[in-house]
């Protein structure tokens, strides 16, 4: 027997199958106001979704499943500390780390904006430091390079945010980022580097993760090597619950960084995790990052459904996930700066949403999360659009774009629009066999290879130049999309067991890597290629 969410999905199959009669160039034709009906602006973002396959009763259908699933409740309920995340009973809090109210947030009856203010100060008061040389290294020389080492939440989001906001760096600090234990990435940073004016930030809630702390360890005996083992207060800072791990590690205690259960490393860039980019951009900026992020959460909360931009998009997403069977959705700004935007969003996205059970425990019998991937353009035209183009899956795509770039290069820029507008419509219009013929009547060509069918959906968002609070009104405009999909679906999007059986079987392989031997509990495969390593190394 169908769920109940299924059966919600099943009755959207009329609206597809009335939609797909007509062409979205028909539509246009048909409504010479389709781009005001569909298109709506929030925090200096323009959303154009009016090149979706939808008309006006199917959107009114996709916001009455909403209230039915009751996404607003579920909003309230995030909001008000309720320990959404069940299956760890955690609160959702990120949007408190950006709250600038007077309201109290409370999480097990304890106002937590206390303690966000705090540590936002030691942050100001940390990344001040730095930039005025108050804070040193063990010697009395400036920091010039930043090193986070991190992994998942605790690194892409602070990687993703400083390259997007690098024309409002500090000229004479440098980041860097250690994620991967493939000892290959902390040597090729570790090379480059002057000890002396190096800082290392080793982000870890736990202070155990294993990836984070073999780097971290490897950094530090590097340090120690140059400066002694004395000099590592001075060069080590963390952000952790774990104060015993960090001070046996010796880390000073004012430079330990609180961090809390009710946030989620992917949602966590908000935090002390941020601690890089408050560095890197100056903390002014980093305010105003978290401005832009809570003028979007205040916009989520307050907006009706009808004119939210993250309510629209999640029902967009679940719209050709679950009723047109589109299984993948591309990422694509146009703007270099955001070059590890997707990368991002795959993470928030796919590690949120990339579940089988519903909140009951029951295996769901419909799809969930779609699979996000992007690059930039306009390199990503010459990669993958010809599958975008003429594959023959449909990926929907969200294009994103400023209307003014950082740099003074009208030239560049213009082509910039021209190809971003250009691409949108293409993917709209298509190009029909009778126009292909039109065009090669004297050119001896194939026809049909050049034809394009057109009628596939895309958003356009647009901005006036990626600053950073409208670069925070994009990640929360994101973060909620992502959390009204996981709604719609009755799965719980802030967990993710997914991850941990993987790290646990690392671990007893590595007993056996190690040892030169094998576990008579690995399949033959294991086995087999544990062996063939052995003989290699």
């Amino acid at each position: 027997m169908s769920s109940k969410r299924k059966s919600m999905f099943e009755g959207l199959q009329s609206h597809k199958k009335r939609i797909a009669k007509t062409s979205m160039s028909q539509m246009f034709l048909n409504d010479e106001n389709r781009f005001d009906r569909f298109s709506n602006s929030a925090c200096g973002i323009l959303f154009d979704y009016s090149k979706n396959l939808i008309d006006e009763t199917s959107l009114e259908a996709l916001f009455d499943l909403a209230r039915e699933v009751d996404v607003e409740g579920a909003r309230n309920d995030m909001w008000a500390g309720n320990k959404i995340n069940f299956t760890e009973q955690r609160a959702v809090l990120h949007i408190a780390l950006r709250y600038d109210g007077d309201d109290e947030i409370e999480v097990d009856g304890k106002d937590v904006m206390p303690q966000i203010r705090s540590v936002l100060q030691q942050m100001q008061q940390f990344s001040d430091g730095i930039s005025s040389g108050e804070i040193t290294g063990a010697n009395g020389q400036k920091f010039t390079d930043i090193v986070n080492i991190g992994i998942g939440g605790s690194d892409l989001g602070s990687e993703m945010v400083i390259k997007a906001l690098k024309p409002y760096h500090r000229k004479h600090l440098k980041a860097h980022f250690i994620s991967n234990v493939d000892g290959a990435q902390i040597s090729d940073v570790l090379e480059v580097l002057n000890p002396q004016t190096t800082l290392f930030i080793i982000a870890s809630k736990s202070f155990t993760t294993i990836e984070t702390m073999t780097n971290a360890r490897n950094a530090k005996k590097w340090l120690s090597n140059e400066l002694g083992e004395q000099a590592v207060g001075d060069h080590f800072v963390a952000i952790s619950t774990n104060i015993a791990a960090c001070a046996d590690f010796g880390i000073k205690e004012q430079n330990i960084f609180a961090f809390w259960d009710f946030v989620g490393g992917r949602y966590s860039i908000w935090s002390a995790i941020g601690l890089s980019v408050a560095i890197l951009i100056g903390f002014e900026n980093f305010k105003k990052f978290l401005t832009g992020a809570a003028q979007m959460d205040e916009h989520f909360l307050s907006t009706p459904l009808e004119e939210n931009l993250p309510i629209i998009m999640a029902l967009l997403g679940v719209w050709y996930r679950n009723v047109w069977n589109f299984p993948t959705k591309a990422i694509i700004p146009y703007d270099q700066h955001l070059n590890r935007f997707p990368a991002f969003l795959q993470q928030m996205d796919m590690e949120s949403n990339g579940k089988s059970v519903n909140k009951a425990g029951e295996r769901v019998d419909y799809e969930t999360g779609a699979i996000i991937w992007g690059e930039p353009g306009t390199n990503a035209q010459h990669a993958f659009f010809q599958l975008l183009h003429q594959g023959t899956d449909i990926v929907p795509v969200d294009f994103l774009i400023a209307a003014k770039g950082h740099e003074d290069m009208p030239e560049h820029h213009n082509l910039l629009l021209a190809n971003c507008l250009a691409q949108s419509r293409a993917l709209m219009v298509g190009k029909d066999l009778a126009e292909v013929e039109s065009e090669l009547a004297t050119q001896g060509l194939i026809a049909p290879h050049k034809v394009f069918e057109g009628n596939r959906p895309s958003n356009t968002l647009i901005y006036e130049k990626l600053d950073p609070q409208t670069l925070g009104s994009f990640i929360a405009l994101y973060e909620h999309k992502v959390f009204v999909e996981g709604v719609i679906w009755d799965i719980n999007s802030f967990d993710q067991w997914g991850v941990e059986l993987g790290k646990q079987l690392a671990k007893t392989l590595l007993k056996d890597i190690e040892g030169n031997k094998s576990n008579s509990k690995n399949d033959s495969s294991t086995a087999g290629l544990l062996r063939f390593l052995q003989r290699l190394k």
